[in-house]
């Protein structure tokens, strides 16, 4: 089973630690080398040094043996661990110290020992005694000798030891403070956010005005806490919206429902000609078709937020797209004696949806119509944007839409003039559909607009890629 902690700090403060340890443990090895090289220098250094003094305390015997001079200082070997033997080339041993105990400081001396300058090297005695050994070749008047001056090593060991020792010790008590500080320092570093989730806990979809303190919006976790913010903003908008979207829906639901149930209670309560029956039924058929048309805009609506429709695209002239769009809506123009007049170049093809541009482009010259004054001209421009652009242009005489209102004109259920929703028939979704099919399309539109001087609806939409095939199938011919 794999222990892993549960919150944060304990996590940070055990990395930390594991560092801490490592690196601890590193510099313990990398200062205890450093300690035992710098020792053994200066063991090696007074090592050499000796083996030059105990050369000039040797003196010949008669019987051709080698003694240590009785009138020199060091005669008496007064050094601790100081060991010295003395041998003839031909491998005879002519001194060894008392405080060897007959034992050998190596094998007898090859042909080749003490040739080169004395290099210190480490050996051992049978007892398990640690040196450091050096050797090299003299004279003692015309004999040739192997001299060899060995120090134990066991006092260097010993000072690693002991030093060795203190690391240890001072090692787990380094680590356990550490740890505590860790963890305080953790616990103080992640406090701001331990806030942000209590005040997280009591946010709900009744308080999503509610938003998180910070300490510090410059550092990682005030910036946390700022996108968290954000998109707390953004879900109250999505719920606002959503709010508004229902109220509006069910109004103008109500509305027709309201006006049938009226008219039909009218109807039942007096005898009537079949005239009479007739104008009721027509107005019944009136707020049922009024209530179709709802159902469709809020289906269509509901589906595009889905993400459910999906677009056959073919390429077609956008002039042409504005003829067909125009065609539809002719007979409401015709009605206020109105001209709908395309102008613009008929070689700039787009690739689109033609049934859902064109209800796009339905909606638009429907808002011009209703809103135009009888006998005006509706302008449909067609036009390059000169960057693989093609803008089209729905121009009317309007009375304009007041600067207050023009963010909003493409909001669900947004009328600028109210009072007049039940004379035009208008539920407020057809710019809101416009807008979604223009930027299905990869495209963007916007509005341009003057009190008193009419209003500009410009859809900027991508050019289609130049091709002698076929259009695809999928649009309306």
């Amino acid at each position: 089973m794999r222990l892993r902690p549960r919150n944060v700090r304990s996590r940070l403060t055990l990395w930390y630690l594991l560092v801490l340890a490592g690196l601890l443990a590193l510099y313990a090895g990398v200062a205890s080398l450093f300690l035992f090289l710098s020792l053994r220098e200066d063991f090696d250094q007074n090592l050499l040094e000796d083996l030059e003094t105990v050369e000039e305390m040797l003196t010949k015997e008669p019987n051709g043996g080698v003694s240590l001079h009785s009138s020199h200082p060091d005669a008496a070997e007064p050094r601790i661990g100081h060991f010295i033997e003395v041998w003839s080339p031909q491998g005879a041993l002519l001194y060894r110290s008392a405080s060897l105990q007959d034992q050998a400081l190596g094998s007898p001396p090859g042909p080749d020992e003490g040739l080169h300058d004395p290099t210190p090297s480490s050996a051992r005695l049978p007892n398990g005694t640690r040196l450091r050994l050096a050797s090299g070749i003299y004279h003692i008047e015309d004999q040739r000798i192997v001299l060899r001056v060995a120090y134990s090593q066991e006092a260097l060991w010993r000072e690693l030891r002991e030093f060795g020792e203190v690391l240890l010790l001072g090692f787990p008590i380094a680590v356990l403070l550490a740890g505590f500080g860790g963890y305080a320092l953790a616990r103080r570093a992640l406090s701001p956010i331990d806030l942000m989730a209590t005040q997280a806990k009591t946010i709900s979809a009744e308080k999503l005005g509610d938003r998180l303190s910070i300490e510090n919006p410059e550092d990682e976790l005030g910036k946390l806490g700022s996108v968290f913010n954000a998109m707390l903003g953004r879900l109250q908008a999505a719920f606002d919206q959503l709010r508004r979207f229902t109220a509006d829906a069910s109004h103008e639901l109500r509305t027709p429902l309201t006006a049938i149930r009226s008219v039909g209670e009218v109807a039942l309560q007096d005898q009537r000609s079949p005239a009479e029956y007739r104008d009721v039924i027509g107005s019944m058929l009136e707020e049922v078709d009024r209530l179709t048309r709802l159902a469709e805009s809020l289906l269509a609506l509901s589906r595009a937020d889905a993400g459910h429709i999906q677009l056959l695209r073919e390429d077609i002239s956008l002039v042409r797209m504005g003829k067909e769009a125009s065609s539809v809506v002719e007979v409401l123009a015709e009605e206020k004696r109105q001209q709908i007049d395309i102008e613009g170049d008929a070689n700039l093809v787009v690739s689109v949806d033609r049934l859902i541009l064109r209800q796009a482009l339905v909606n638009l010259l429907d808002n011009a119509i209703k809103y135009s004054p009888a006998g005006s001209q509706i302008l449909v421009r067609v036009q390059s944007g000169g960057d693989k652009q093609a803008y089209l242009e729905v121009i009317d005489q309007g009375p304009g839409i007041p600067r207050e209102h023009q963010p909003h004109v493409f909001d669900r259920f947004f009328r600028v003039d109210k009072a007049r929703t039940r004379e035009w028939g208008g539920a407020g979704l057809g710019l809101s559909i416009t807008r979604w099919a223009v930027e299905a399309h990869g495209g963007d539109i916007t509005l341009k607009s003057e009190e008193g001087q009419g209003s500009t609806f410009r859809v900027s939409l991508p050019l289609a890629k130049v091709s002698s095939a076929s259009p695809s199938k999928g649009g309306l011919q």
